[in-house]
């Protein structure tokens, strides 16, 4: 009985002398995080993922040039610890749609993809998606058009979309589209919202992208197609060409980026400092709907994003 007590009382003082990990708060102020709990992703009606360019997590958390995303971020989820996997640009989309970059290492245009990906998972399970193209300038359309640029538009590539002409035209589309389907209520389960070269941040100041997304999320917030139970994702595909900063067993990355998460199943004012990459992102929207794994999305070492969520969520 001693003895038992000893461990208890060891075991005890360990977690006592642990210290919290501390973080900057996106005000610059330190903040303590204790390791997080996990929850189960919930079951989502709606998941939104908006894709902005070129920002490392240190050039949007704390700026002042990117005032509605910081206070998105104080208000909602911030990842305090996210990575692209990859530079340049185009990896980084294919590996957020499919669990693998499929080798590719530049901003090709035609390196067409043969390799499952979460439109067909999603077509599969019943789900319905589509990726709204800002300036794109109609459904399936393949190349570049400026502001339009194919390398911002994964779905594209893959093989098993783009030589399906009706399901090309059905679910790869202008971002015009979005507010007709907002209107009818047919926003669809997944969304991957991209705006074009300026607004996403590439060639224009990072104002520019801040005044955007705070008018896409004040759009799909006002209305009622998307519903209670949703999920609105902003993030970047990668960080500074001269980072190559990764986590998660990746041997090298694309940078610390800058990752938001929206719902009303989170936990309000939260950061969460667990270690993440794109992989985990596509994982956690495999879970939300139990479907099967994508590349990456298989090691233990890619952990979904289970902290933020309130216990007992649907």
């Amino acid at each position: 009985m001693k003895k038992f007590s000893l461990v208890v009382v060891v075991l005890l003082l360990l977690v006592a002398c642990t210290p919290a990990r501390s973080i900057p708060s996106t005000g610059g102020t330190m903040v303590a995080t204790l390791l997080p709990e996990r929850h189960e992703v919930p079951s989502f009606d709606h998941i939104v993922l908006i894709l902005l360019e070129n920002r490392s997590y240190s050039s949007v958390i704390g700026s002042s040039s990117m005032p509605h995303i910081n206070d998105l971020a104080r208000r909602n989820v911030l990842l305090t610890d996210y990575f692209a996997v990859a530079h340049p640009s185009l990896p980084n989309y294919i590996a957020l749609v499919s669990g693998t970059t499929a080798d590719i290492s530049s901003d090709c245009t035609k390196c067409y993809v043969n390799h499952p990906n979460l439109g067909d998972l999603l077509d599969a399970s019943g789900h319905t998606w589509k990726t709204y193209q800002e300036d794109m300038p109609s459904p399936c359309y393949v190349g570049d058009a400026k502001p339009y640029y194919q390398k911002h538009d994964p779905f594209i590539y893959f093989n098993s979309i783009r030589l399906n002409a009706a399901r090309c035209d059905r679910s790869v589309v202008p971002l015009t589209t979005l507010d007709s389907d907002l209107a009818n209520n047919q926003l669809p389960n997944f969304a991957f919202i991209m705006p074009n070269y300026c607004d996403s941040g590439h060639s224009c100041p990072a104002s520019t992208a801040d005044q955007w997304v705070s008018n896409m999320v004040s759009k799909l917030q006002a209305s009622p197609a998307l519903g209670h139970k949703y999920l609105i994702i902003i993030t970047f595909d990668e960080g500074s060409d001269s980072s190559h900063a990764s986590c998660c067993g990746l041997p090298r990355g694309g940078g610390q980026v800058a990752t938001v998460l929206i719902s009303p199943l989170a936990r309000p004012g939260f950061q969460d400092n667990t270690p993440y990459s794109h992989y985990s992102l596509l994982k956690t929207i495999l879970a939300a709907w139990k479907l099967p794994g994508l590349g990456e999305t298989g090691p233990s070492s890619t952990q979904a994003i289970t902290a933020p969520w309130v216990p007992g969520s649907p």
